[in-house]
């Protein structure tokens, strides 16, 4: 490799004998993403902070916030994800990999804070909401409680556990587990009761405090009824209250379960069991064999409240979006709604504009297709429509779905053009843009009107002096737009529909070529039909008004305030490439055909147009001006590449051929870009970047050509005389998509963009590979391959890239080391609010709550108005109350410890014994009313004693019934020595005063636990409804006193 290099370098070429390109000088990077990602597979939302987030199968998790902000997250290892969840209005994001890896995001700094692994196969994850706990199910049918520790971030495995054993009641040690689907806290009683579903369809509310399933149904014992065995998908709640559940099977069937309420205020749960549904849903997947994919249950104070309810497959079915009402009619009469969507779909969310009350909610249902595509449905309206069926009036119009797609145009890029400025003085200022970045459309927008169109009230344009990046893109339906993407926004600021001097219409057909200069004001376009379109600027600045509404058709007068004139030329074949001369005011134009144009700029007039015959395909689609010397004269020509990579030169002023031989390679492929290099290119990169560029004497010309498969450097001499020499060349290991070359402080570099998702950096001439990095998602190989006509890529003289991916994103990358050329960065990526209150979920979106009975009843029914802040403060302090709560017992190992095996057998490690004098259960002191600890805090310590207490005396009881068989042998025949002791007056082995007092206590000890248990619970549920009723009562009364 040494000797290679040192030949390479004394084989150098007059001229470039320069150290060339160096690493320190580059860094290829992703600047910022926008959009929806391709291959996203789950969606996750923070109800609080509005975030939605979209994991990819990559390993990328995208993040939606409020305001357009948006962030872009990437794993370490490119695997899917199996669940994500927040942990809401946290700042915290959970994540679990296919491998089993929990990985914590915090989104506020965009870092990945930790990584846990799981031995274990985890089917069932689920965030304690308000709370930093979390509940995991595996395979074996066990669930687990995690915590997350915030500084240092970790994960703890918590002492609570509930064995797959006693979640099914087994004693006897025989059963097959089954995993773990779901882990759901009841409503109303979320840190008290979770609901655990398992695969085979066994379901079990479990009781946290007592430590044991109070209420079984579904399971083996359902399914022997049935004639044909399903598995548990997905589920839900079918009512507020936690009364109904909804599960979906893999045969497509659709139950509802009843689950034993709440135990009355004073009363003890029982265990009860159930083996049949209170209903089923026939809505047509089990004819169709489709498994339920996802449930989704959505709330209404009204008849309208309703489950959506999502059929998993591969192929595309009939309504395979259904929506149904769930009332008392349920059973004998079903309302519904079935929605053809567009492709498969494997994830459901429902999210909404605002928490509060008082305010009009809007509501829309985002539906995650196979190919990554967003569909929404505006909720509203699914509503209205269920609302006027179930009242038997004439059916409504059907909900009409809206694709998510970038809010920039309503036409796709085929071509676009980036260049870059250095006006910093004269730029917008950072709260210009921020204040623009507002009046752009939401990504999701929840109101959904698809037949409106884009219209923004924009900052009025008046020239180009301000812009630092300005990005021009052509349309398939004819429009030419400019956009301001300084920041990393697409901000609209003119938009070009003139086909002609009067006609202002859009022309509908595809352009194909762009040419933009802002020193002569000259815009150039060319489309799929051969029309050429010279757009002439007035002098800036331009007169003040809206031109992203003024250009789009509607007034004459608004083309003229920016355009001095507009000329058209027609060349044969779609125009592929264009450059000007601007010593000549010419226009060289390259075609599909294989002809290269001359147009001249000023008469708008073709001077001629040459044929180049190819041998493989025809297609010029790269066309250079250049001067030489060629046997002693000044030489003008035009060098032109055709699609089948071989380069041509032609003499200017008459289109002729300089030699009859064309320069190819010997294995031509598709080419990509032509650049030569050591001329003053200064009118083809941007004058403003003030790079120097040597003179033609100082360096011999050269010509880069690249191509999919292979680079190649040759000199232009030697194609003027049609020699067949490669000066440089090296070939890829993969398919090249794009090529460019861009400017560093250190020299010129060549930038490569490979369909794996690749960017190598590489020097010019001699072509060494500086630096090479991933753009992860932008691969264009895989199953959703898109086509080169979906996908648009370009850059600008200092090395930065926008690549947009069909209508969905939208990548901004960036070769420069320079941070300061891309602004707002910080801005436009925070989609975390830290000034949200962790209380304003608690106001905002609260659960409704079981009515009441009592004798004050009539007063709280007639009481109205919104919550004050006295009850959100209380409310709080009762979420706190619960929460500590629930760490005591977490806390607190409610099994033995030991290894709950598949048998049901349980191997115990030694337990500290339970010292009886230890134990004080009597009132020895009185406590004054007026005492200052809480009676939340005393309940909560007095209620985790007891627990502890009583756990451990039923793991010692336990232990003392399952005593070996040997021990009772060992009694039998210690009987006889026994009975000789009592003859002579000894006391027996088994029978000492102190044994028999310390029984004697336990079982009294036991009897006072239950007495005061069941005291306990009575006083809490006591003081908890007499407190809420003397608050309403003390409001009512100060309401009274004020209006009186």
């Amino acid at each position: 490799m040494f000797v290679k290099k040192l030949v390479d370098k004394a084989s150098k070429k007059p001229g470039w004998d320069s150290d060339g390109l160096k690493a320190e000088d580059v860094n290829p990077r992703l600047v910022f993403h926008y959009g929806v990602p391709e291959g996203s597979t789950l969606l996750a939302y923070d109800s609080i902070q509005k975030i939605l987030a979209l994991s990819t199968k990559d390993g990328r998790i995208k993040l939606l916030g409020r305001d357009n902000t948006q962030a872009m997250l990437e794993s370490n290892e490119m695997v899917s994800s199996k669940f994500l969840q927040f942990i809401e209005n946290h700042g915290m994001l959970l994540n679990v990999t296919a491998n089993n890896h929990i990985e914590v995001w915090d989104i506020d700094k965009k870092l990945m804070s930790h990584v846990h692994v799981v031995k274990e196969q985890i089917t069932s994850f689920t965030v304690i909401q308000h709370s930093l706990y979390i509940y995991i199910g595996d395979s074996v049918g066990n669930v687990s409680v995690w915590k997350l520790v915030r500084e240092p971030c970790s994960l703890v495995q918590m002492k609570y556990k509930i064995p797959f054993s006693a979640s099914h009641g087994i004693t006897n040690g025989a059963s097959l587990v089954s995993a773990v689907m779901h882990i759901m806290p009841q409503p109303t009683a979320e840190n008290k009761r979770i609901l655990i579903i398992f695969r085979d369809g066994f379901i079990a509310l479990w009781t946290i405090g007592e430590s044991k399933s109070i209420f079984t149904t579904g399971g083996n014992m359902f399914q022997s009824l049935q004639t044909d065995k399903k598995e548990v998908t997905s589920a839900c709640w079918g009512c507020p209250f936690g009364s109904k559940v909804i599960v979906g099977y893999s045969n497509g069937d659709v139950f509802i379960w009843s689950v034993s309420p709440a135990p009355e205020l004073g009363g003890i749960a029982k265990s009860q069991t159930h083996r049949a549904p209170i209903c089923r849903l026939n809505l047509g997947f089990k004819l169709e064999k489709i498994p339920i994919g996802s449930l989704k249950f959505a709330h209404a104070d009204g008849k309208a409240t309703r489950v959506y309810i999502l059929g998993a497959t591969n192929s595309v079915s009939e309504n395979l979006l259904q929506v149904v009402i769930l009332n008392d009619q349920t059973e004998s009469r079903t309302v519904k709604l079935g929605l053809h969507l567009p492709e498969p779909c494997i994830a459901l969310e429902i999210i909404s504009s605002t928490n509060d009350p008082n305010k009009h909610k809007e509501a829309s249902c985002l539906l995650l297709g196979k190919s990554g595509h967003i569909y929404a449905y505006n909720d509203c309206m699914i509503e209205r429509y269920l609302l006027e069926c179930h009242q038997a009036r004439s059916p409504p119009s059907l909900p009409k779905q809206m694709k998510i797609k970038l809010p920039f145009t309503d036409s796709s890029i085929t071509v676009a053009k980036l260049f870059t400025y250095n006006s910093h003085l004269l730029s917008f200022t950072d709260e210009e843009y921020i204040l623009s970045a507002k009046n752009i459309p939401p990504l999701i927008p929840l109101e959904m009107k698809p037949n409106e169109g884009t219209h923004w009230n924009l900052t009025n344009f008046s020239g180009f002096s301000k812009i630092t990046k300005l990005y021009i893109t052509g349309h398939s339906d004819g429009a030419i737009k400019f956009w301001d993407v300084s920041c990393p926004f697409l901000l609209p600021i003119l938009s070009v529909n003139q086909q002609s001097e009067e006609d202002f219409s859009l022309s509908g057909i595809a352009l194909t070529a762009l040419y933009f200069n802002c020193n002569s004001q000259i815009l150039v376009s060319g489309d799929q039909s051969g029309t050429v379109r010279i757009f002439k600027f007035k002098p800036e600045p331009f007169p003040t008004e809206n031109s992203f509404s003024l250009l789009q058709g509607s007034t004459k007068r608004g083309r003229n305030r920016i355009f001095h004139n507009i000329k058209l030329v027609k060349v044969n074949g779609a125009v592929l490439s264009i450059d000007e001369s601007r010593s000549t005011e010419h226009l060289a134009i390259g075609s599909d055909q294989g002809y290269v144009s001359l147009v001249d700029i000023e008469g708008a007039t073709l001077l001629y147009q040459n044929y180049i015959a190819t041998e493989l395909c025809r297609g010029v689609n790269s066309v250079q001006f250049e001067t030489c010397t060629f046997h002693g004269f000044q030489k003008n020509l035009i060098v032109a590449a055709t699609k089948d990579s071989s380069v041509v030169a032609l003499d200017r002023e008459t289109g002729n051929l300089l030699s009859t031989k064309l320069v190819r390679p010997k294995k031509p492929s598709r080419s990509l870009y032509m650049q030569i290099l050591g001329s003053n290119i200064s009118g083809h990169l941007d004058l403003s970047k003030g790079h120097a560029v040597d003179s033609v004497t100082e360096r011999e010309l050269l010509v880069l050509l690249c191509s999919e498969k292979a680079i190649y450097v040759y000199s232009l001499m030697h194609i003027v005389q049609g020699v067949k020499k490669v000066l440089y060349k090296k070939k890829f290991h993969s398919l090249c998509f794009w090529a460019s070359t861009f400017y560093t402080s250190s020299d010129l570099g060549l930038v490569l963009f490979f369909a794996c998702g690749k960017i190598e950096i590489r020097s010019v001439p001699d072509l060494y590979l500086i630096k090479e990095a991933y753009i992860r998602g932008f691969a264009l190989s895989g199953s959703n391959v898109k086509s080169s006509s979906e996908i648009s890529i370009c850059s600008s003289s200092n090395g930065e890239l926008i690549m947009v991916n069909g209508d969905d994103e939208i990548y901004f990358a960036s070769i420069s080391v320079e941070k300061e050329a891309n602004r707002l960065l910080n801005h436009v990526g925070q989609v975390y609010n830290k000034d949200l209150m962790v209380s304003h979920f608690i106001s905002g979106n609260g659960t409704p709550k079981e009515k009441k009975k009592g004798v004050f009843v009539s007063v709280i029914r007639d009481m109205k108005g919104s919550t004050t802040k006295r009850e959100t403060e209380t409310q709080a302090e009762d979420l706190r109350g619960s929460i500590e709560e629930l760490s005591s017992i977490f806390a607190i190992a409610n099994f033995p410890s030991g290894v709950d095996n598949t048998d049901g057998t349980t191997i115990y490690e030694d337990m500290t014994d339970l010292n009886i004098d230890d134990i004080d259960l009597e009132d020895t002191e009185e406590k004054p009313v007026a005492h200052n600890m809480t009676v939340a805090v005393t309940k909560q310590n007095l209620t985790s004693k007891f627990q502890a207490f009583k756990g451990k005396l039923k793991h010692m009881k336990a232990r003392n019934e399952k005593l070996p068989e040997k021990k009772e042998l060992r009694e039998e025949k210690a009987g006889a020595v026994d009975q000789i002791k009592k003859k002579y007056g000894f006391p027996a082995s088994g029978e000492s005063s102190v044994a028999k007092m310390a029984e004697s206590k336990l079982h009294d000890n036991l009897r006072k636990l239950q007495g005061v248990s069941l005291r306990t619970t009575e006083m809490q549920n006591t003081a908890k409804s007499f407190s809420s009723m003397a608050k309403e009562l003390l409001r009512t009364a100060e309401q009274d006193r004020r209006s009186s």
